[in-house]
């Protein structure tokens, strides 16, 4: 089962060993992190949604219970904006913002990693191709006149294995980044639209659903 592994290992060297190893903790990373999603609801704010509603409807009573039945983790960043009214919407909105920020934060954990996993993959797969190149010239200064083709030939497919490796590495992680960012954009500006609503319900600023009530 490892055999090709360490076939490739031997044959590129130790860049291909560093590259393999690095992508064994990216591709762990990226299942951690669709744990981490999964886990505190990321895109589902079906319950967040209904107890929003119900707040816009002035049903305050009724949005606090819908609440308590979610277990997305924007849930207590709602709660402390349902259960704090007594300051002035900006002041409000600005606390809120800061909680749900450093639950962002949380969740962006390790997209560092994968940054650098992307950016840096490809360079260090060019640095095995020029040591490989440097190897394959080399060997063929020291042929001499004996001048082998398939010294030169055989030094450069090994060469620039590390490259296409890298290559490999980088491709799917930049992929994998750019779809963790794009769901965070789209918990941004659902949190954002969320205390917006918390902070300027429809109830409470329609006179007359507020003369109804």
């Amino acid at each position: 089962m490892f055999a090709p592994l360490q076939s490739i290992i031997d044959t590129g060297g130790p860049v291909v060993a560093i590259l393999l190893a690095v992508s064994v903790l990216a591709l762990a990373v990226t299942f951690y992190k669709i744990i981490q999603f999964r886990a505190a609801g990321v895109g589902s704010h079906l319950v967040l949604q209904r107890a929003l509603t119900l707040w816009d409807s002035d049903k305050r009573d009724f949005a606090m219970t819908e609440l308590a039945r979610s277990n997305n983790y924007l849930a207590p960043v709602v709660h402390v904006g349902f259960s704090t009214q007594n300051k002035e919407p900006n002041i409000l909105a600005a606390r809120l913002e800061a909680e749900a920020e450093g639950l962002f934060m949380q969740l962006e954990r390790g997209f560092r990693f994968l940054d650098n996993v992307a950016q840096l993959a490809p360079l260090l797969g060019l640095f095995g191709t020029v040591l490989g190149m440097i190897s394959a010239f080399q060997a063929l200064q020291e042929a001499g006149n004996q001048v082998d083709p398939s010294i030169l030939a055989g030094g450069i497919w090994v060469a620039l294995l590390t490259t296409a490796i890298g290559l490999a590495v980088a491709m799917p992680t930049s992929l994998i980044l750019s779809w963790f960012e794009q769901r965070m954009d789209a918990e941004r500006v659902f949190a954002g639209q969320a205390i917006q609503r918390i902070v300027s319900p429809k109830g409470a600023s329609d006179p007359v659903a507020a003369n109804a009530a």
